[in-house]
């Protein structure tokens, strides 16, 4: 088994081909954290972390500086141990999962070049192809309509459109993108910009114009779990989590408390090994699980 001798990190900053607005804020460029792994063997492994300060707390700045605190953790541990790896850094980093993801994916990179096999292949899978959905940030109605008709003339068959701005404007937004892509399967992000009051009102104005929706994406704070519960008893759409949820317990809570139909894992808020642990909660639970990202490139997606 190859051993861990060392961990570098640097900056990693690509602009985005245009502002990506939601309810919590505005961004033009991505400024991620590209970590690396080196082995005793020769083989270097690499993972990325994605910090959005309105999400995980995290800056590009933090980030950095706990990326090289973690390989002086784990210098010297075998590759093969990657499960206490994480416990190890979710113990001494609770609240760098941006951090966290980079290292953990670096060594699991590491990990499978040194076995010969695709990650996929090292948690009983296989790399294949898959569906994914294009967003549509807060924009005007007219920029809503062009882009969701431009992304289904790519071939783009689902639309996650982003809410939480105002609720007169949310529900113009999604008109226009139902116009600009009457066959897309439509999915709404709030950002918890909404209150429950606000979400029920939103259900309704899509059902009275014959819009139908996959999920709601947290439509009220992260903290209000019971708000989350109440939107789903009221509302007939299926009600996702996303900001409510970062690890296992937060998992356990949302299926105790009946709070939501939908799970929306992200590596960038629970790192690689604990999403493992939060997908099997997800199906134990018999809960709909959706994989998504916030603005990683191609290295960590």
């Amino acid at each position: 088994m190859s051993r861990i001798t060392g961990v570098s990190a640097k900056s990693h900053n690509y602009p985005l081909e245009e502002p990506f607005e939601i309810s919590l804020g505005v961004q033009t460029e991505a400024t991620n954290v590209l970590a690396a792994v080196q082995t005793e063997t020769r083989i270097e492994g690499y993972g990325e972390g994605a910090p959005v300060p309105s999400v995980t707390s995290e800056t590009q700045e933090s980030t950095l500086p706990i990326v090289r605190e973690m390989g002086d953790l784990i210098e010297g541990k075998h590759l093969a141990a990657f499960r206490q790896i994480s416990a190890d850094l979710k113990a001494a980093f609770p609240s760098s999962p941006s951090a966290r993801f980079a290292v953990e994916t670096a060594v699991i990179d590491a990990r499978c070049r040194d076995l010969g096999i695709p990650m996929a292949e090292l948690f009983g899978g296989t790399a294949e192809p898959f569906e994914t959905d294009m967003t549509i940030p807060i924009v005007n109605d007219g920029e809503a309509e062009e882009r969701a008709a431009a992304a289904a003339t790519e071939g783009y068959e689902h639309l996650k459109v982003k809410t939480g701005s105002n609720i007169e404007a949310d529900i113009d937004r999604v008109l226009a993108v139902a116009d600009g892509a009457p066959a897309a399967n439509i999915k709404i992000d709030a950002n918890q910009g909404w209150t429950v009051p606000e979400t029920i009102r939103f259900a309704e104005e899509m059902r009275d114009h014959g819009v139908v929706l996959d999920l709601i994406e947290q439509p009220v704070q992260h903290s209000d779990i019971q708000g989350l519960a109440k939107a789903s008893q009221q509302v007939p759409v299926p009600i996702a989590a996303d900001e409510s949820l970062f690890t296992p317990a937060d998992a356990i809570r949302l299926v105790r408390e009946d709070a939501v139909d939908v799970m929306n894992l992200k590596l960038g808020k629970s790192a690689l090994v604990d999403a493992l642990t939060i997908v099997n909660i997800a199906e134990a639970a018999n809960l709909e699980l959706m994989i998504g990202c916030m603005l990683e490139s191609a290295v960590a997606i």
